[in-house]
């Protein structure tokens, strides 16, 4: 298993010698291969374990990570990149993969802790071009992270000392928690749970901190922003998945309580801020909020299967439209209109057409089987529960709201298609990214796929 910190490691050592941006891509993406080692092959110890959710997640971010790897190729080409740009932008992957690849696989709360650290310590990749600007949102980041990492790692201690006078020094293991619910002081660990999932939230940009991720991902190159959404948020959520499962165990109304209002108010300001945004960047951004969201409620709500599902379309839908912005806004141009046509190969556009209206869930998209599931879960749970009334006005009022982005979105599609004339270059590397998230989807509409996922947690 530990064969898998080696890709990183390599591409870290790498990136401080001149070397093809072609044959860097391809060091990079053998990310994969450890991935889909340790995804038939269980493991665990103390400190790291894989099973079926930890292998599923990090299989799925390292199909996003080829393919940000595969699109550094002709990002020179787009924007004004020297080498040693493309170097910095390799070591902070290197860092950056490196910690996710330990959040996703620990079994120890501290590691989860220091692997996210790691991945945080990463945005210096916004820095690769050297701008005021950058400089700006790096220093944003970096508080708002700050502030979040440091809510984690005190919601960690509390959980850890909730169970320790028992437990010992395992209690620190997810694992071990989850098999001694009974054991654990639940007041202790809740409070511990509650600032935690805080910190989980606000660096993913939920309620009240929703503005911070999308001025990053503006101002950084559009590499940065698939990694976040696809790869960042993956790692994040599956700690929330973990922490949840021992939450239910404890006191289950009371987990349902703070995420249902939590998302709430996050979809609320999410469809209010999307609805006024005026770019590409700031609208997948946004919409990668709500899309997590949606993920958190449908967990908690026993929708395991509809959660998985969502993660792995939104993990597979996001990053290309990210990476795809810089086809579509050509030199810069933050405008809709007309950025669907001007293209000499008709398979792009249609790809990206795809993908952009996969996003809101139409079908035959993955997220649309995901949220019919999802929310046949979140009714099944206000329907056992005594605020029923209360329960589904909240969840009208949270389809109200993705009802909002779902017009935002076929208003953006719409305004695409009216023809500008102006003609718009594609290289072979984009084109493979884009087949790489495609191919990854349709393979995830397998009814095999399915199966596989519904087995996850049981």
């Amino acid at each position: 298993m530990y064969y898998i910190f080696l890709p990183p490691i390599i591409i870290f050592i790498l990136s401080y010698f001149k070397i093809n941006r072609v044959l860097m891509s391809l060091v990079a993406s053998t990310i994969i291969l450890p991935a889909i080692y340790i995804f038939f092959h269980n493991f665990a110890n103390e400190y790291f374990f894989v099973d079926k959710l930890n292998s599923f997640v990090l299989l799925v971010s390292s199909i996003v990570g080829v393919g940000v790897a595969f699109s550094m190729i002709s990002l020179p080409k787009r924007i004004d990149l020297d080498d040693g740009s493309i170097k910095r932008f390799y070591r902070f992957f290197g860092v950056f993969w490196l910690g996710v690849i330990i959040s996703i696989l620990s079994n120890n709360m501290g590691l989860y802790w220091v692997g996210l650290e790691l991945a945080t310590l990463s945005i210096y990749m916004i820095k690769i071009k050297v701008q005021k600007t950058y400089n700006n949102e790096e220093w944003k980041y970096l508080i708002v992270g700050a502030i979040a990492i440091g809510l984690i790692l005190f919601g960690i201690i509390l959980m850890y000392a909730s169970a320790k006078p028992i437990l010992g020094e395992s209690a620190i293991n997810f694992n071990t928690l989850l098999e001694n619910t009974d054991k654990i002081n639940g007041f202790l660990f809740e409070v511990g749970f509650l600032i935690a999932v805080v910190g989980m939230f606000i660096k993913m940009g939920f309620f009240p901190m929703n503005l911070w991720l999308s001025d990053i991902e503006r101002a950084s190159i559009y590499q940065v922003g698939a990694l976040f959404s696809g790869i960042l948020e993956s790692a994040i959520i599956l700690g929330f998945f973990r922490l949840a499962q021992i939450e239910m165990h404890i006191n289950y109304s009371h987990l349902i309580g703070f995420v249902y209002i939590y998302v709430f108010f996050t979809l609320l300001m999410v469809s209010f801020l999307l609805y006024r945004s005026k770019d590409f960047v700031r609208v997948f951004s946004l919409s990668g909020i709500e899309h997590m969201s949606l993920i958190a409620l449908f967990w908690v709500s026993g929708g395991y299967f509809a959660a998985l599902l969502h993660f792995a379309a939104h993990a597979l839908l996001k990053p290309p439209l990210f990476l795809s912005t810089s086809i579509l806004e050509q030199n810069g141009k933050y405008i809709f209109k007309g950025t669907l046509n001007g293209f000499k190969n008709k398979l792009v556009p249609i790809i990206i057409s795809a993908f952009l209206l996969g996003v809101i869930s139409l079908p035959p998209s993955p997220m649309f089987f995901s949220e019919i599931y999802g929310f046949k879960a979140v009714i099944d749970v206000a329907k056992d529960s005594n605020y029923f009334l209360l329960m589904i006005l909240g969840i009208f009022f949270i389809l109200a709201f993705l009802s909002v982005i779902f017009y935002k979105f076929l208003s953006i599609y719409q305004e695409a298609l009216y023809y500008e004339g102006k003609e718009k270059t594609i290289y072979k590397s984009e084109i493979i990214v884009l087949l790489i998230f495609a191919i990854s989807l349709i393979v995830l509409l397998f009814p095999k796929t399915f199966h596989y996922i519904k087995g996850i947690v049981i």
